[in-house]
């Protein structure tokens, strides 16, 4: 099972693909489905069966991304999380051959663009290090077995200030 919870920043690209979707990229592929429709025969139409395609298409993601939305749990930084790994922070591990890694813990739903440094609240290395502190051991199991990491740095994207 899928966590629901996301960053704020992920929340966002969600929404203004959703928006996207519905008020840009629709709306023109309609014109394409209509355009190619009222040419007649749509049995040996490519234009209008490719264009039908891409319309169904469009419309999967905007219901499940209007689903999602609903079900999705905007989770931002709080003072209480510094100083300790939790949801959203960004890690910098190190392992005993020297090999350094920066990752972020995030929702699912933010892996989609495939960023080499997130990952999913649901992988065995974000569980091994939710709620560690820097200096601390963590053991991750692999499929090539267990790897030990150090934590030296924890840090959290902070909202930014109304101020200005």
């Amino acid at each position: 099972m899928k966590s629901n919870l996301i960053t704020r920043a992920g929340h966002d690209k969600l929404v203004a693909e959703l928006k996207q979707l519905w008020h840009e990229e629709r709306p023109e592929i309609t014109k394409k489905v209509n355009w190619a429709a009222s040419l007649g025969d749509r049995s040996e139409n490519a234009d209008y069966q490719y264009n039908k395609q891409i319309l169904r298409k469009i419309d999967r993601r905007v219901r499940y991304l209007g689903k999602r939305l609903e079900e999705l749990r905007i989770i931002d930084f709080s003072e209480e999380q510094a100083g300790k790994i939790y949801f959203g922070a960004w890690v910098e591990i190190e392992n005993d051959a020297g090999e350094q890694k920066t990752l972020r813990i995030v929702g699912v739903d933010e892996i989609y663009d495939h960023h080499p440094q997130h990952i999913s609240i649901d992988s065995p290395m974000a569980r091994a290090l939710l709620s560690k502190q820097v200096d601390d051991e963590i053991e991750v199991l692999t499929p090539t077995g267990k790897k030990h990491w150090y934590v030296n740095s924890i840090r959290y994207d902070r909202p930014e200030s109304s101020e200005n």
